[in-house]
């Protein structure tokens, strides 16, 4: 008896009905939005997934299929680990790149993966085109070209010399000619072309290797931001890659959180840690299970929104680590009751509005969704008139 109450305590959908909250993943708007990205290029230019810290939180075991099947074949990760977690599914004449490149001392044993890396030093290059002549076979990999967000990658002068090296080009041949834009998001941004020149100046040094440029707003720039391949990763996730303009990508998380108690407020009383805000008498205050330590953003505390019944609801007072107060006195009472779930991401209430209130990005939003909450796979529900954002 006792080992079958345990079995219906693992049971997903016993945990599912028992949690304080839930994350619904709609997997169908993900491919919408990389078919929207595909839209965006020539015909000849390709568009990849990018996978890291797990298909932003995501899931990448659920996204790395699906965009296959829409003829996704060049994928990204950050970590070898997150090669190796789904590398068994890549289609047929399918590529995982890594992005970090490998450590020192593990170049071979990566090399046994399959796994394709992005080569960002000097040292890597040489590194990597070492272990290929020890293997005896040369083994293909990205080459990395930083054209100005001085974070990773080979300088110009380091990389013409690259290319001039025999050994290098033998034993570890650039398949792939990347860089990366750290203005896209800002149109306007002088950064944007010149980063633009730089990288058609790298692409003279290696002028038949495939070539890309673009992220998810590089790639809305136009051609000239683009390459061969664009590697969008935020638009595949619903953050809006045209900021100030109306989002051109669905929305595919859903956070809900279930409403534990309502409060009717018949004295002025203060809500919260640090009794931040105090509220007149005649509210009713709904606490949900959800917090900080779920991914909700502390910096939230009196800004953030949630949606019950269509009707937006503010939180109130400070986030803490498992709970947020909300005002529902707009709700009627049959909708604002224990058990009810109340919106803190989705269709009405985007990643984008979340992080802008929070003093963050929606990248940061999307990953750190914690473990706590389960995962389902499902469609969002159609945005009320009105919601979303062109943040």
């Amino acid at each position: 008896m006792e080992t079958s109450a345990s079995a219906r305590l693992e049971d997903a959908d016993a945990r599912e009905s028992r949690a304080t909250a839930r994350l619904t993943v709609d997997v169908d708007a993900i491919v919408a939005n990389w078919r929207t990205v595909v839209s965006q290029v020539p015909p000849e230019v390709r568009a990849a997934g990018v996978l890291k810290s797990d298909a932003y939180g995501c899931g990448a075991r659920l996204v790395l299929p699906a965009l296959a099947e829409a003829g996704c074949r060049d994928f990204f990760v950050a970590l070898i680990d997150e090669g190796l977690a789904v590398r068994d599914l890549l289609p047929s004449g399918g590529r995982l790149f890594v992005l970090s490149g490998p450590p020192a001392g593990v170049e071979e044993a990566m090399m046994a993966t399959g796994l394709i890396p992005s080569l960002n030093s000097v040292q890597q290059l040489q590194a990597w085109a070492a272990a290929g002549r020890r293997r005896g076979t040369p083994a293909p990999a990205a080459w990395h070209v930083d054209t100005g967000m001085t974070r990773l990658g080979l300088d110009l002068p380091e990389l013409a010399a690259a290319a001039c090296d025999p050994e290098l080009l033998t034993w570890a041949p650039p398949l792939l000619l990347m860089s990366h834009l750290a203005c896209a998001d800002e149109p306007a941004h002088p950064q944007n072309a010149a980063q633009a020149e730089a990288f058609r100046h790298a692409r003279t040094l290696l002028p038949e290797v495939e070539a890309s440029l673009g992220n998810s707003a590089g790639t809305f720039l136009g051609p000239t931001f683009q390459g061969d391949l664009v590697r969008p990763g935020a638009a595949l996730y619903g953050i809006n890659p045209t900021p100030g303009r109306p989002s051109p990508v669905r929305p595919v998380v859903r956070l809900e959180a279930r409403i534990l108690q309502v409060r009717q407020i018949d004295t002025p009383r203060w809500v919260g840690y640090g009794a931040s805000i105090r509220l007149p008498a005649g509210r009713r205050i709904a606490t949900v299970g959800v917090g900080y330590a779920d991914g909700y953003p502390r910096a939230a505390g009196n800004q953030g929104v949630g949606v019950l019944a269509g009707i937006r609801v503010p939180v109130i007072g400070r986030v803490s680590m498992d709970l947020i107060t909300l005002d529902v006195s707009a709700v009627p009472e049959h909708e604002a009751r224990p058990g009810a779930m109340i919106d803190l991401l989705g269709a009405d209430y985007t990643v984008d509005e979340l992080a802008a209130v929070a003093g963050t990005i929606g990248y940061e939003i999307l990953t750190r969704l914690g473990p706590r909450c389960p995962r389902r796979v499902g469609s969002l529900p159609a945005a009320l008139p009105g919601s979303g954002s062109s943040a």
